[in-house]
């Protein structure tokens, strides 16, 4: 897939756990957890606002555009 998710390395420099994160954001671990290993097909607007509230960054934090042929 060409969009890869970057909220562990967010986790990481924020030193915050996965289920504290799900906490904040309100959602389960679970869900964050297909979110955060790229496997979801579509985040809502309200879930990545919740998200950059949390981890107070931009969208593009968490987000990012890779070439296919570049994996």
């Amino acid at each position: 897939m060409a969009i890869v998710v970057d909220i562990d390395v967010m986790l990481a420099r924020r030193k915050l756990a996965v289920g504290t994160l799900a906490e904040l954001v309100g959602i389960t671990p679970a869900n964050l957890a297909v979110l955060k290993n790229g496997r979801a097909k579509a985040v809502r607007f309200t879930t990545l606002d919740a998200l950059c509230t949390a981890l107070e960054c931009q969208p593009g934090d968490l987000l990012r555009w890779v070439p296919d042929d570049a994996d």
